[in-house]
């Protein structure tokens, strides 16, 4: 898996977990729609996974950008911890 195939995946997971939270967004997403992951200020990335939907896009699908302009840091859901010896 190369680092842009890795990077998709990442944010097609946080998109699910904000589908999840927020799921009057998807009722705007057209039925059988390509979701094409953007990130703001990542042409590099951008372009690549345009052309990745571009190859898998059936005939008469509609891609549909998502551009994510703001991705927090990951952190770890722990909320107590202990070590036992």
């Amino acid at each position: 898996m190369n680092k842009f195939e890795r990077k998709n995946t990442e944010l097609v997971t946080e998109f699910d977990r904000f589908i999840i939270e927020n799921p009057k967004f998807a009722d705007s997403i057209p039925d059988g729609a390509l979701l094409v992951m953007q990130v703001e200020d990542d042409a590099e990335f951008n372009e690549w996974n345009r052309k990745a939907a571009l190859a898998q896009t059936q005939e008469g699908q509609k891609a549909i950008y998502i551009n994510i302009k703001k991705l927090l840091p990951v952190r770890s859901r722990i909320e107590k911890i202990e070590l036992i010896y």
